[in-house]
């Protein structure tokens, strides 16, 4: 049975904050293939206002999430160079249990970011 799901958390390490109305692709990778699968938004707390793939829709296998941080670091940055040392922020990860809560958070900077798997 397919119940497990992915999420994610995004915060804003230089501002110390959520960081909200950062817009989020999924992809599932199959090969070379890269097969969109949506469109998501943060919220004010940095998260998605449901899960990015849901219980009936999660599958094992390779995906990517594409963070637009450069379009979120210019709302919220003053004079960042050009062009921007971060702009998109792909995340390839696997998800091999299908019964698993995925979490991917990411901590963003206008200089870095890091990620882990979380709870």
């Amino acid at each position: 049975m397919t119940t497990g799901f992915l999420t994610t958390h995004v915060l804003d390490t230089g501002r110390g904050a959520p960081a909200a109305g950062l817009a989020i692709s999924l992809y599932r990778l199959e090969g070379d293939k890269r097969i969109f699968l949506c469109d998501m938004e943060t919220n004010n707390d940095g998260r998605t206002n449901s899960p990015i793939l849901a219980k009936g829709d999660f599958a094992a296998g390779r995906y990517m999430l594409v963070f637009q941080a450069g379009a979120y670091l210019e709302r919220h940055y003053d004079n960042l160079p050009e062009p921007k040392f971060l702009d998109e922020v792909p995340i390839i990860f696997g998800m091999a249990d299908a019964a698993s809560h995925y979490h991917v958070p990411l901590l963003l900077s206008p200089y870095g970011y890091s990620t882990y798997r979380g709870s």
